[in-house]
């Protein structure tokens, strides 16, 4: 019971880890302004100065020339109003170009939310889920936080409990840990060690090592080409996935958590189990497993096509044989008809 109760507090802590948000930077923007006011001094009002004349030209000359008034002096901008004025203009310029960057940021994220939710409504004959998996080839890589909602939301969906569930009946009945015991104690532990093994494992191969080594989590469907090419690219799948850079490489968070899901799952199975063999075993066998879910999400579109086409094939049959006996029916009338008349008439004569 110790050890059921250690599995559920360690998927209680992994879980509490996963809830780690990014801090946001906040940037202050200080403008400085400053204005400095010389006084000018006014120059001097010219002196007209006036060429000897002789006196008969000399009333006109004063009569005509009167001084001009004194200009008003244009105020002389300083040198300090320019680099005053620099910061801000930067300032303004570098926010209008960093603006589009951070709308278009913001609407990749925006594009792949909507196909993450939209992820979030697949589902194998309505009941296992399969939200890590997609047919868009172009679809947006996730961030980080995206990652680990996907984590969360596949993990906490009932499939798993379900998948947990049949596993551990099956382990009862073939008593795989005789230590752990039958009847109801018995079947919780090998439900809380199902469950803990696939929450474990995809905590860190789908969530943290995928955000760490930039790899997508998700399946890409091949979804058409020859039955063979598709069956091979969905095995190779638990070894080789996109990445965020829409380029394919080796699938290292995949393998490396279900390694560290089988070694950390050695602290709640018995000690009889607790070996390197064993670890390593469990670990590859979980890989392999994903094999069998990859081929099943590859091919079920497949296979509900061709059951819809049957179906349909079905119903045209029966409605065109429907349409045959109608045809005769309404054939056969006219003639059963003109009988009569006939014979009515051989009456009267």
């Amino acid at each position: 019971m110790m050890r059921l109760v250690f599995r559920l507090a360690l998927a209680v802590s992994l879980s509490c880890i996963a809830l780690l948000t990014s801090t946001c930077a906040l940037v202050a923007q200080e403008s400085v302004t400053s204005a400095v006011v010389a006084s000018a001094v006014l120059p001097e009002a010219p002196q007209p100065q006036i060429a000897a004349a002789p006196e008969s030209a000399a009333p006109e000359l004063s009569a005509q020339q009167t001084p001009a008034p004194p200009a008003q002096p244009a105020p002389q901008q300083t040198p300090a109003s320019t680099p005053a004025q620099t910061p801000t203009a930067q300032g303004s310029s570098s926010s209008q170009t960093a603006a589009p960057e951070t709308d278009a940021e913001k609407s990749a994220h925006d594009k792949a939310e909507e196909q993450l939710k939209a992820q979030e409504k697949q589902r194998v004959m309505g009941v296992m889920a399969t939200f890590n998996t997609t047919s868009n080839k172009d679809a947006l890589p996730l961030s980080s936080g995206q990652k680990f909602k996907l984590f969360f939301k596949s993990e906490t969906d009932p499939w798993p409990f379900l998948l947990a569930g049949a596993v551990a009946g099956i382990g009862l009945a073939e008593d795989s840990y005789p230590a752990w015991g039958q009847g109801a104690q018995g079947y919780a532990k090998h439900f809380g060690a199902a469950y803990s093994d696939a929450f474990i494992g995809n905590f860190f191969g789908n969530a943290v090592l995928t955000s760490l080594l930039h790899e997508d989590p998700r399946y890409f469907q091949k979804g058409s080409g020859p039955v063979v090419k598709r069956a091979l690219w969905a095995a190779a799948s638990s070894v080789w996935c996109r990445r965020d850079n829409g380029k394919f490489g080796p699938n290292y968070a995949n393998v490396v958590g279900n390694l560290i899901g089988a070694a950390i799952s050695d602290t709640y199975y018995p000690a009889s189990q607790r070996t390197v063999g064993n670890t390593i075993t469990n670990g590859f066998t979980v890989t392999a497993q994903g094999v069998i879910g990859a081929e099943i999400i590859e091919f079920w579109p497949d296979l509900v096509r061709h059951h819809k086409q049957k179906q349909a094939e079905k119903l045209a049959k029966r409605q065109a044989q429907g349409d045959a006996q109608g045809t005769g029916e309404k054939k056969a009338a006219p003639k059963a008809g003109q009988g009569t008349q006939q014979n009515e008439n051989q009456n009267q004569q």
